[in-house]
């Protein structure tokens, strides 16, 4: 399961946390673009996002600061943002910002699947990848549609909920993985809920990635202390992260 992303990080360590992750072998980084108004987002990723939003961040930071990395050899990373930022700064011009930022891909939560058809027309024309999600409780038709229009991989949504931990991967999911196999060629990666190597063994040889975003970024809330010690939670956050790695691949 080759995918584990890598939520929201804080702008100041974002390319030391992403070349740090990259040294634990993963193989796509999640970038979340913090929105005062997230979707399906819990309460640890909200929380990192107020954090960014009170520092005022602002998405040609987030750009540039991705830009001062040497993405050819990183893995892809990939863009978690709202279509209202998008649609704000202008379609066309946030895809060509993106890509020349060095963005692989977008996953736009709140762009209805089957209403994607001209968003995906235009990122795969910039040479990019347009991610869809998928939920447990998506109609089979209303999820050939979603697909129809996706690229690079299919979200599999674990739990009909936001994202935090869970305890376990529920049993519709894997009927629902088992059925999309039939129906993409897509690779199929789950998130939403995944925060410990065990969670990954029920998805082996169904899934073909595991999302982890609030575990990581619950792993960077000690930044937020008075004296954190930058380099060692980065060194925590890592080893965390190349044991999901290790289990994905076991």
């Amino acid at each position: 399961m080759p995918f584990i992303t890598a939520g929201d990080p804080d702008m100041a360590t974002t390319g030391a946390l992403i070349r740090e992750l990259a040294s634990r072998g993963v193989d796509l980084i999640e970038i979340g673009f913090p929105y005062s108004d997230p979707i399906a987002d819990g309460p640890v990723i909200q929380s990192s996002y107020t954090r960014a939003l009170n520092k005022k961040l602002t998405v040609q930071e987030i750009f540039n600061e991705i830009a001062k990395l040497d993405t050819a050899n990183l893995p892809p990373l990939i863009a978690m943002v709202s279509y209202a930022i998008v649609f704000r700064l202008g379609v066309e011009t946030f895809l060509t910002q993106a890509k020349a930022a060095g963005f692989a891909g977008f996953i736009i939560p709140d762009l209805p699947g089957d209403e994607a058809e001209d968003m995906h027309a235009l990122v795969t024309k910039a040479g990019l990848d347009l991610v869809q999600l998928v939920a447990p409780t998506t109609p089979p038709e209303r999820v050939r549609q979603i697909v129809k229009h996706s690229s690079g991989f299919v979200y599999c949504i674990a739990v009909a909920g936001t994202t935090g931990v869970r305890d376990s991967v529920a049993e519709p999911l894997i009927e629902q993985l088992k059925w999309l196999k039939q129906e993409t060629s897509l690779p199929l990666a789950v998130g939403f809920g995944l925060s410990r190597p065990e969670q990954l063994a029920p998805l082996r040889g169904i899934a073909d990635g595991a999302i982890v975003g609030s575990a990581i970024v619950r792993h960077l809330e000690a930044l937020s202390q008075p004296g954190a010690n930058m380099a060692e939670v980065l060194r925590k956050t890592g080893e965390y992260a190349g044991q999901m790695v290790a289990a994905a691949h076991s």
